[in-house]
């Protein structure tokens, strides 16, 4: 028996200060063998997950000491939440703590779209010195369109602000009085609005049964001949069949995708696309957000384990079972 399963790459200081009180068992590949987890689980009263391991009900319902799930980072769609919540299992996370190295990370996109940098750099390895082919655009002046008004979706509009961006932003669960949108300056719109408004669209929505596939080449074609997408949330709110028929219809000018819908892709058109920025899932990975986020899970894990509340619990503080 023992105390904390780690599926996934998660280390540092807290993980090392976690297993000074608890007996953690560390497999970085756990994730990629369903069968082997399903027989493991059945051991550890946590687990600690990244997006990678799929905890769905089957799992949970092997998992008879489970008593917290420890998410490394924001999203949870790799979790059954239902599943976890009927089976009294606490599900921690971390909501804000990779914030800002997501926001980072679209302000880096936007301007490597707007002026071109990947392919500028490969043309000049390669020998080149073409100049006029990467004529690029300003953002100081352009319109920053943001789907999905929280915390990240602010943050990153605050950063636009300092470009001289003018913002839209489209959020059915922010209210016009909200201070996202007061500190933003934000013109809250409908998403049609947004869409023909926007030079830049910036996605930042949950997967959810609402949102997937919410852009698709019907969205993309409301955009500006000149607009530029990015999407660092979830690979399934983009339809990619979608966009890839709007780039090649030159309905929009360029997109930046740091998820997508199958994770890792299968290589295809959308690679092979010069005003295309791709990245393998990487807008909360830099060493200041891993540390925060590894610190606030395992410290709320640690907390479980021993008798108290976790204070970033997805669904309730403490465990509603007892093993």
């Amino acid at each position: 028996m023992g105390d904390v399963l780690i599926t996934e790459n998660t280390t540092g200081p807290a993980v090392d200060a976690l297993r000074k009180s608890f007996d953690v068992t560390f497999e970085p590949e756990l994730w990629k063998s369903p069968e082997k987890l399903k027989r493991l689980i059945p051991e550890f009263r946590a687990i600690i997950v990244r997006n990678q391991t799929q905890v769905n009900a089957e799992l949970i319902g092997a998992a008879k000491r489970l008593l917290v799930i420890g998410r490394s980072g924001v999203g949870l769609d790799n979790i059954d939440m239902k599943a976890a919540g009927d089976a009294g299992i606490v599900v921690a996370f971390a909501p804000e703590q990779n914030s800002i190295s997501v926001a980072e990370l679209v302000l880096g996109l936007m301007l490597s779209m707007a002026r071109k940098i990947p392919a500028a750099d490969r043309s000049t390895r390669g020998g080149a010195w073409d100049r006029q082919t990467f004529l690029g655009v300003e953002l100081y002046g352009k319109t920053l369109g943001v789907v999905g008004l929280g915390r990240i979706g602010y943050l990153t509009a605050m950063r636009a602000r300092a470009f001289g961006m003018d913002i839209v932003a489209h959020d059915n669960f922010v209210n016009p009085d909200a201070f996202t949108v007061a500190e933003s300056r934000a013109k809250l719109v409908g998403l049609d609005e947004l869409l023909a408004a926007a030079d830049f669209v910036s996605c930042h929505v949950p997967e959810t049964p609402q949102t997937v596939g919410m852009f698709g080449y019907e969205q993309f074609s409301r955009m500006k001949p000149a607009a530029f997408f990015l999407n660092t949330s979830r690979g399934k709110v983009v339809d990619e069949d979608g966009l890839l028929r709007a780039m090649r219809e030159k309905k929009i000018a360029g997109a930046a995708l740091d998820v997508r819908a199958k994770e890792p892709p299968v290589r295809g058109e959308l690679e092979a696309m010069e005003n295309v920025v791709l990245m393998p899932h990487v807008a909360a990975f830099t060493r200041e957000a891993q540390d925060r986020v590894v610190e606030c899970v395992c410290r709320d894990v640690a907390a479980v384990l021993g008798g108290g509340a976790a204070k970033n619990a997805a669904n309730f503080p403490k465990p509603r079972r007892s093993v």
